[in-house]
């Protein structure tokens, strides 16, 4: 369907809007969430509150996608901004923690439907060659969100009360939704109106025990629950294989996992999850205490490493929607990424605060280089009716990826560091005040610590990029078609060769 390049600006602009919301309100809540748990009297269980919005938005993206493809994107996306504005409202008024987390997870689930359905309706009303730069758009507003989240959260939450943290999308998604009816059109679903709710059971069911399970593994409590939903998983993708087999339109389409492009670029969507997000989490810690400065300086690194990102989707989006071609910028980011991440890894930590930040900035610019890129190019390669199915495969691949890394990640960091600290000091109450305030000696340990079991963390995500690298150049060279997004998109020799 082909749209007025004003009506496609202003959907675009609703688009970002409501991606931003989504983004955001994953990042705004970690500033508030000591308080919003402390006023319910649910300290020991607030990670729930986080817990419950990641998996709902988590689980649900491939059962979206392949009831877009059903119903078509405008419809679920309309119900998901209608959701999560409702739900929103519920938090701000949760009485108790179980309210709170009930209605996060359906925050979670409205969430998941704008950040994947504003990516499905792009690719639906734009040519392959205009979808990079309109991703890239949509794309920034994620590590906007990690930038200006916890601050807003901060001032919100000091200033108004931690139930505005979710009041203030109501005014904003309402203005989103009133653009979004204006511009955005209708869109018929696939030909085959066919739904796979024994699959979407399984597959919902599997996904929640895995991400259960990498959540609750670094937590000596709740260890013994982990292993069960491990058990749970292995036993969920035995059944859905069977499920899948006899199911007239899975909910995973078999014939997208035959396509090379496809293949190629799930893995370097993997590599994000696991390659950059896994880290970035656990980049302010060992700044202050390898580096030992306060929480407000150790915050500059993160934010560079995003703001290189930030550059560079941008810059990249616009430099393929003018020539086309996308295959050298994967190339070049992961190798990027890898020697920033190495160049981490050997970084003393008598070095100026610049040298980490201009090395994770480097991090950042070459992830950025093809984050939002890939989507562009898995869906120029998928069938028009698959477009929500394979949008939603590639942003659940990178989802696993980052929680399986930063479970991986927590629990090398905290297994390390217990193990190796000066005698006397206890991993479990050891914070920057503490180490700050200890003699010079010891701060000097502490440091050497955190640097030597950050050292090969660093190193494994850089070797994670080297496979990256490889998946890059096994990327079939192409260009993206300027074909009206009506038409199946137009696909290079190399890309008509399954895997």
């Amino acid at each position: 369907m082909t749209l007025s390049p004003a009506r496609v600006r202003i959907l675009v602009a609703a688009l970002l809007v409501v991606s931003f919301l989504g983004a955001l309100d994953h990042t705004v809540v970690s500033t508030s969430l000591a308080t919003i748990a402390g006023d319910l009297g649910a300290l020991e269980h607030m990670s729930w509150i986080m817990v419950g919005y990641t998996l709902a938005a988590t689980v649900m993206l491939p059962v979206l996608g392949k009831l877009a493809d059903v119903i078509g994107p405008r419809s679920v996306f309309l119900v998901s901004l209608g959701l999560f504005l409702v739900a929103s409202l519920g938090c701000g008024f949760a009485p108790d923690l179980g309210w709170l987390v009930a209605a996060r997870v359906v925050q979670g689930l409205g969430s998941a439907g704008l950040q994947l359905m504003s990516q499905t309706i792009i690719a639906r009303v734009t040519s392959p060659r205009q979808r990079p730069r309109y991703m890239s758009i949509i794309g920034a507003a994620f590590p906007i969100a990690i930038v200006v989240g916890p601050v807003v959260g901060g001032l919100i939450t000091d200033f108004w009360g931690w139930s505005w943290v979710f009041w203030i999308n109501i005014p904003v998604g309402v203005a989103a939704l009133a653009l979004a009816l204006v511009a955005l059109p209708r869109l018929p679903g696939g030909a085959r109106p066919r739904f796979d709710i024994a699959g979407s059971t399984v597959f919902t069911g599997t996904l929640v025990a895995l991400v259960l399970a990498v959540t609750w593994i670094g937590d000596d409590a709740l260890r013994p629950a982990a292993l069960v939903c491990a058990a749970g998983t292995a036993v969920g993708i035995l059944a859905l294989v069977a499920v899948e087999r006899r199911a007239a339109e899975p909910i995973l389409p078999p014939r997208i996992l035959r396509h090379r492009t496809i293949l190629v670029c799930l893995g370097l969507s993997l590599v994000v999850g696991a390659g950059l997000f896994a880290i970035v989490a656990y980049v302010p810690t060992y700044i202050q205490m390898a580096y030992r400065t306060t929480a407000t300086v150790s915050g500059l690194v993160p934010i560079a490493t995003v703001l290189g990102m930030l550059v560079s989707t941008l810059l990249t989006g616009w430099l393929v929607s003018r020539s086309g071609r996308y295959r050298a910028y994967p190339v070049i980011g992961t190798v990027l990424a890898a020697a920033g991440l190495t160049a981490m890894a050997v970084l003393p930590v008598d070095a100026p605060l610049w040298a980490p930040m201009v090395v994770m900035a480097v991090v950042g610019i070459g992830t950025g280089a093809f984050t939002n890129l890939i989507f562009a190019v898995v869906q120029s390669a998928a069938a028009p009716s698959d477009l929500g199915a394979v949008t939603a495969t590639t942003n659940l691949v990178r989802q696993i990826g980052s929680a399986v890394g930063t479970a991986i990640v927590g629990g090398i960091v905290g297994f390390g560091v217990a193990a190796n600290l000066p005698i006397g000091l206890d991993a479990d109450t050891l914070t920057p005040a503490v180490a700050r305030a200890a003699a010079e000696s010891v701060r000097d340990e502490i440091a050497a610590v955190y640097h030597d079991v950050f050292a090969p963390v660093f190193l494994g995500l850089a070797v994670v990029y080297v496979g990256g690298i490889v998946l890059a150049l096994l990327l079939p060279a192409g260009r993206l078609s300027d074909e009206a997004p009506a038409s199946a998109p137009a696909r290079s020799a190399a890309d008509r060769q399954p895997a």
